[in-house]
């Protein structure tokens, strides 16, 4: 029979303490801190098969050496802080830039630290060696400035100091991405999605997603008379791609148009008619509106407010019509050029995005129209077909003023953004905006009492971007 000893305490002889407790289920051995427990043998086992064996609160550990990783402490740090051996930080500078001193440095120390909020790249997290220590080999402060970046330092030596071990820049991080559909085309470029609507159609959204999605809303250009079409109305928001891709315009607020899980009616405004004096159409997309342009001048006339505004007829001193109407804010166009005093004067070019219409010249015969004021240039990265020129998409440029044509005179020309040019002779109806540019059309001589040579303004557009992946 296997013998049994059964007891609950053991005492020691000397002054009665425990050295063995059981008090209900928890059993505990030693008597003290001032008296260690020594385990003798080959092997000793703690714990049980799947039992846990933990640290008492406070308690440290010495003789099992470290596996080259830290302790993380999930309580990210917002100020200048200092770091401890064997921990872990997040760092979180969005409220700021700061600095994490290192410990002493002693051989075998680590200390690691991640970019808590991804923003590293705007306020550095400035990591400062102790004392004399060095890092890399150098006695001087590094900054950490990559977006999403984790370090791991090493303390080796006096001479290397603290080594980076780890660093990784993936800045793996979970994203809610837009999901839609719709469009004449649906087209990538690196991690966006494009829609394109030349002509009406729904774009619809089955996610939302968190970003938002950025947008070209043009309306259709005016037609050109005597004096040149207005460009459509051009209403931008990119904040992926601002500023330096487009100075000459600024962006159309709300900068990223939120959406919801429905469908969005797209009109796309068609282009003044050119059988006479006719307005372009509005394009919309939610709460965007991007007028038509204003329709050109009849000779002695004014021209039509719009988008942006057409240009006067020939003749008597008319003013350009305004442009930004109704208004918005940045402006959606610009106002058409004027007729000179005097009489007998050309045709002012329409209004553009970026640019008011120039002025007719004379007075006299012959005397050559105004050039349509200039549009708005996108990279090619957001709008996916239109007036290309100089490596960009162009809208909304003015059709060019019509000439005074008893004579030769040189006709005025289109604003870069598909605007057409004016005719160049008399009676001579000029060339139509270009399709899908809301380019107003090019001005001809149009008197009541003459045949019509209008030409018609250029359909408009509407373009939705949205990043789909990271």
């Amino acid at each position: 029979m296997t013998s049994k000893i059964k007891v609950d305490n053991i005492n020691k002889v000397s002054d009665d303490s425990n050295i063995i407790k059981k008090c209900g289920t928890t059993t505990t051995i030693g008597s003290g801190a001032s008296n260690p427990i020594v385990v003798d043998g080959s092997a000793v086992t703690l714990g049980r098969c799947g039992g846990t064996v933990a640290l008492a609160s406070g308690a440290t550990q010495t003789g099992f050496g470290r596996t080259g990783t830290v302790d993380w402490n999930t309580t990210p740090k917002t100020a200048t802080f200092t770091a401890a051996s064997g921990d872990g930080f997040f760092a979180n500078t969005s409220g700021g830039a700061f600095t994490m001193n290192l410990p002493a440095g002693s051989a075998g120390a680590i200390v690691s630290v991640a970019d808590y909020a991804a923003t590293w790249q705007t306020n550095a997290l400035t990591v400062v060696p102790n004392g004399s220590d060095k890092i890399g080999g150098v006695n001087a402060d590094v900054d950490l400035t990559t977006q999403g970046q984790s370090v791991t330092f090493v303390f080796v030596d006096s001479t290397q100091g603290w080594i980076n071990t780890m660093d990784s820049t993936s800045n793996v991080r979970g994203a809610d991405y837009t999901v839609a559909s719709g469009g004449n085309s649906v087209t990538t470029c690196g991690d966006f999605k494009i829609h394109t609507f030349t002509g009406p159609g729904t774009f619809t959204v089955s996610d939302a997603g968190s970003e938002g999605v950025e947008y070209i809303v043009v309306g259709g250009g005016g037609t050109g008379t005597g004096g040149g079409g207005g460009g459509g109305g051009f209403r931008i928001a990119s904040p992926s791609l601002a500023p330096a891709t487009y100075p000459a315009k600024p962006l159309a607020a709300p900068a990223n148009l939120s959406v919801a899980v429905q469908g969005y009616p797209i009109t796309v405004g068609g282009g003044g008619a050119g059988s006479a004096q006719n307005s372009g159409s509005n394009s919309t997309f939610s709460t965007i509106t991007s007028a038509g342009g204003g329709a050109g001048a009849i000779r002695c006339a004014g021209g039509v407010a719009g988008g942006s505004g057409g240009g006067a007829g020939q003749d008597h001193n008319n003013p350009g019509a305004a442009g930004n109407t109704p208004p918005v804010s940045p402006p959606q166009g610009n106002t058409g050029g004027s007729a000179p005093s005097g009489g007998f004067g050309a045709g002012g070019g329409g209004g553009g995005a970026t640019s008011i219409g120039s002025n007719g010249s004379g007075p006299g015969n012959p005397s050559g129209g105004g050039n349509g004021g200039a549009g708005a240039g996108v990279p090619s990265a957001f709008g996916t077909t239109g007036h290309s020129s100089g490596g960009f998409y162009n809208y909304s440029g003015g059709g060019g003023g019509g000439p005074n044509t008893t004579g030769s005179a040189t006709p005025g020309n289109g604003g870069v953004g598909g605007g057409g040019t004016s005719g160049g002779s008399n009676n001579t109806a000029g060339s139509a905006g270009t399709a899908n540019t809301g380019g107003g059309g090019g001005a001809g001589e149009y008197c009541a009492a003459q045949a019509p040579n209008s030409a018609g303004g250029g359909s408009g557009i509407v373009i939705i971007r949205y990043r789909f992946q990271n």
